[in-house]
């Protein structure tokens, strides 16, 4: 009797599990797969809430969240706990997704025991290895490692090729976070908060990196408040993140302005709907360089660079960098130029169409069956 092909999927935190999801569920529906899941816990509360959402549940839980954790414990607790699920277990792919310290302690936990690793969302590049800190360096490290790299677009795909990646190994598949979000937005939703704002352009803020903490966080927050300040028919409203660090520096600074909310993170489904009923968002986040502009949403990027430049050629994103004046500029322009909103909002999203999880789930159907 043939044995099912054991797999794994590893994440984390929030963004990881948004995007892996849609493919847990889909690799479950396949015969001849042995699907299982583990969760690391490095997010805690943001994590669970999303994998509830999507009915996705855990198989494993190395739950290595601590309080004040540093990516030394991070990585140290992951790797560990990886060895000895990897060592029980015996998959014979192990799955991991995008750029986290999760993602790259599993990988590497794999390398040392010669399991081979799946990489979804591979090939994103900055190639400045402190931007974003510290995921530009893991994602560059898994490729290292990986032996499938499922890159969301060309592009990235070119990438993978320059760095000496075999070509045979790299496959274009569109980006999962596509697909969580087909199944999220509703166009029959409602909230308190959005018939609050009712007659405003909602203005959707998130900002949260590492790399930005401290006087590039302050810019944004002040150029933000100006800007809210000087159009009395915008709203902005901030899901703020767990971090004490931002949350400090956003009550210092945005506390007293009325029409910016700053409200607790939201679950999936909340979160995207109310990405799709926003004007336009101002982030330095990653997935939602991606997931905006299949809503039709212009985004302004918080960031002195972006692993997502496709979003840059096509005219979904605009890069404004962390200064006060360079935030201000770009977010005053396009709320007031109807012509540059027009452009970006009509712009064809570059990073897929729903579709991704099928695609690599075919991809290892053949290349566990052949």
């Amino acid at each position: 009797m043939k044995q099912n092909k054991r797999i794994l999927l590893v994440f984390g935190t929030r963004p990881e599990a948004i995007k892996m999801c849609p493919l847990v569920k889909e690799l479950k529906g396949i015969d001849g797969f042995d699907v299982k899941v583990c969760l690391t816990g490095q997010h805690k509360e943001m994590l669970y809430s999303v994998t509830k959402h999507f009915e996705v549940f855990a198989d494993y839980d190395l739950g290595i969240m601590r309080s004040g954790q540093g990516l030394f414990e991070i990585t140290e607790r992951i790797t560990k706990g990886m060895r000895s699920l990897l060592m029980n277990l015996s998959p014979d792919i192990v799955l991991v997704h995008g750029d986290t310290t999760t993602a790259f302690a599993t990988a590497l936990a794999c390398f040392y025991m010669k399991i081979p690793v799946g990489h979804v969302e591979a090939g994103l590049r900055t190639y400045d290895a402190q931007s974003p800190y510290p995921e530009e360096f893991n994602r560059r490290a898994i490729s290292v490692i990986a032996k499938y790299h499922f890159a969301p677009t060309y592009r990235a795909k070119e990438n993978l090729l320059s760095e000496g990646i075999k070509e045979s190994s790299v496959f274009i598949t569109g980006n999962t976070g596509i697909d969580a979000l087909f199944t999220t937005v509703r166009d029959d939703y409602r909230s308190d908060l959005l018939d609050e704002l009712s007659g405003k352009r909602v203005i959707l803020i998130t900002a949260h990196r590492r790399e930005n903490l401290g006087e590039p966080m302050r810019n944004m927050f002040k150029a933000i408040k100006r800007v809210i300040s000087e159009h009395p028919d915008t709203a902005a409203v901030y899901p703020i993140h767990l971090n004490p660090e931002v949350r400090r520096i956003a009550d210092d600074i945005l506390k007293d302005e009325e029409r910016i909310r700053i409200i607790e993170p939201l679950d999936v489904f909340d979160f995207h709907n109310l990405m799709a009923r926003s004007y336009l968002i101002l982030t330095d986040s990653g997935g939602i360089q991606e997931e905006a502009p299949s809503l039709g949403v212009p985004v302004i990027v918080m960031r002195e660079t972006t692993e997502r430049p496709e979003g840059i050629s096509a005219g979904t994103l605009k890069l404004a960098g962390v200064s006060e004046d360079g935030i201000y500029d770009s977010f005053t322009r396009l709320l007031n130029s109807d012509e540059e909103y027009s452009k970006m909002a009509k712009a064809q999203n570059p990073y897929g169409d729903g579709n991704a999880s099928r695609r690599i789930a075919d991809i290892l159907k053949r290349e566990f069956t052949d």
